[in-house]
């Protein structure tokens, strides 16, 4: 069987867009004459189109969509289209929706299989939208000779070596292969996160040698608010071994012979901090895309987390369209406003100095009455950083920029940051990326040539809102937080396995505490890019108005 692979960066409620996408496949493929043409999950709407469900209008269109997509169908003949869209389920009970995966052929839907398995974890809240199909609606579709074992994302994710405890009471890939399937297929919007890529690879060869048929797992690329989708489309032979690689973050479409004498490749693994990069560019160019902007503005403070931001948006948008805005105050060293100059030089941005010393006096001189009898404490550091936001703030009012906050997500989780200050953003570009990993992905820039100069790299991190001030005033080394981080927030380990992986007691009851105690904070920033596999958003739900202390056994 001939097929067509199509990896689009759809956006999400853009259905005339997303269909004029389909077509153009169609167009490009056509004359290689495949029997089929797969798109991803929910190809029609978008993934993840959320609450847009639950409009009528939106439902309305989606139907008008599907009648386009039949008429395309008579006209590219004989060429079955394989397209996801939310279809009304049409039962007494449930949400009124199905998540589907639509075969059309000739001018009619040929099969529609519904969605089975609905996550709920991290980043998914699809049975807030969608009826589950149950476990006796799967089988295979016949077309042109052949069983199709066809599957949505999360139904081929059932897999015992995935989980610790199974959370789904049956496997949609299995009872596929149990009924006959000859070809496995799965419509999948599955996000990126560092080394997602070869867990969904071992997933996708795991079915292919418990069932020994081919599978073809076509994914969604681009970014969607703070999700990232890497693509990264599979076909493996029933051998497992890997037939196409489709690449990661761009748009593609591969016309692939399914034959079983045919001998494919070993999996090539992303590389963690390139693909971490790449990601990070997809992520504000089509953030700033979807969203209207064409530009963008940032602080330049002459530390790395403002430097690796600044390089990511300007490769992201284009250097001539990022403007670069150093603010320096009586406790920024000279060497600060020197190494942004040095940075903006190298990529060819825009820049711009706006002393804040000025402004921070004349607010000093109007509370000096309000705050008679106390001393300096954050107060005055919060209020220059508040004053860098609002001027970041005029700028994108003005002239229309995106403004990227530059924080990390040490800083973020230590509540290490000022609310409507650095924090100040449409989108946090960083937020999801640990201190370490930030000097990781500096290093990685730099590896042809220096493009952020070597001394924002060794010097001494600080917020320079005091003198002498540096990070680790605040907070515990680097290298100790992020390990600390990484066990509380991404393994989700209680205060006393971390203790036991040998980290100092008292360090690691500080931490938790300060990151508990930032909740609130987290909730008011920007939208961030997610990396991680457990990122601050909408994939961490936790209270504000809440009191619990995990420091069980640490006694």
């Amino acid at each position: 069987m001939r097929l067509a692979l199509a990896q689009l960066n759809t956006v999400v409620g853009d259905i005339s867009g997303n269909v004029n996408r389909i077509r153009r496949v169609l167009e490009q493929v056509a004359p290689e004459k495949p029997d089929l043409v797969v798109f991803q999950e929910l190809t029609l709407c978008g993934y993840p189109p959320k609450d847009l469900l639950e409009r009528r209008g939106f439902m309305w269109s989606i139907g008008e969509a599907i009648r386009t997509l039949l008429d395309l169908s008579v006209e590219y003949r004989d060429m079955g289209i394989l397209v996801g869209a939310p279809q009304p389920s049409h039962r007494v009970h449930g949400k009124g929706l199905f998540n589907t995966a639509l075969l059309l052929l000739n001018g009619e839907i040929l099969a529609q299989v519904n969605k089975s398995l609905l996550p709920t974890y991290d980043v998914f809240d699809e049975a807030r939208y969608f009826d589950a199909a149950q476990e006796e609606e799967i089988r295979p579709i016949p077309f042109k000779g052949m069983l199709l074992g066809v599957s949505i994302c999360e139904d081929a994710w059932n897999d015992p070596e995935m989980w610790y405890r199974p959370i789904y009471a049956f496997d949609p890939v299995a009872r596929l292969g149990e009924l006959g399937a000859d070809i496995m297929i799965n419509l999948s919007a599955s996000p990126f996160n560092v080394g997602k890529d070869e867990i969904r690879f071992r997933l996708v060869r795991n079915h292919v040698l418990r069932h020994r048929v081919p599978f073809v797992l076509v994914n969604q690329v681009g970014g969607n608010d703070e999700l990232l989708f890497d693509g990264n489309s599979l076909v493996l032979q029933e051998d497992g071994s890997v037939l196409v690689q489709m690449p990661a973050f761009e748009e593609s479409v591969r016309v692939v012979e399914i034959d079983s004498r045919r001998r494919g490749k070993e999996f090539q693994k992303l590389d963690d901090i390139a693909s971490v990069h790449d990601a990070l560019v997809m992520g504000i160019r089509d953030y700033a895309r979807k969203c209207g902007f064409s530009r963008a503005v940032l602080g330049l403070s002459g530390g790395i987390d403002s430097a690796v931001t600044c390089v990511l948006a300007a490769r992201a948008l284009g250097p001539e369209n990022v403007l670069g805005v150093t603010m320096p105050s009586v406790y920024s060293s000279e060497g600060s406003v020197r190494d942004s100059q040095t940075l903006a030089e190298n990529l060819g941005i825009r820049f711009r100095v706006i002393p804040i010393q000025p402004l921070f006096q004349r607010y000093l001189e109007e509370l000096s009455p309000h705050f008679e009898g106390r001393p300096p404490d954050v107060t005055e550091e919060n209020i220059q950083a508040r004053i860098r936001g609002n001027i970041i703030m005029a700028l994108s009012n003005k002239f229309g920029y995106l403004a990227l906050s530059t924080g990390n997500k040490s800083e973020l989780a230590m509540g290490y940051c000022t609310l409507y200050g650095d924090m100040t953003g449409g989108l946090a570009v960083i937020s999801d990326v640990p201190k370490t990993m930030v000097y990781r992905l500096a290093r990685y820039i730099n590896r042809e040539k220096e493009i952020i100069p070597e001394a924002i790299l060794t010097k001494t991190p600080s917020a320079e809102l005091r003198p002498n001030q540096t990070d680790q005033d605040s907070l515990p080394p680097y290298e100790i937080l992020d390990g600390i981080l990484e066990l509380y927030l991404e393994r989700g380990y209680t205060a006393r396995e971390i203790i036991d992986q040998g980290f100092d007691r008292d360090t690691v009851l500080r931490v938790i505490r300060t990151v508990d105690r930032n909740e609130y904070k987290r909730r008011q920033a920007p939208p961030g890019l997610r990396i991680t596999s457990k990122a601050f958003g909408s994939g961490r739900r936790m209270p504000i108005a809440a009191k619990f202390e995990d420091s069980w056994g640490t006694d």
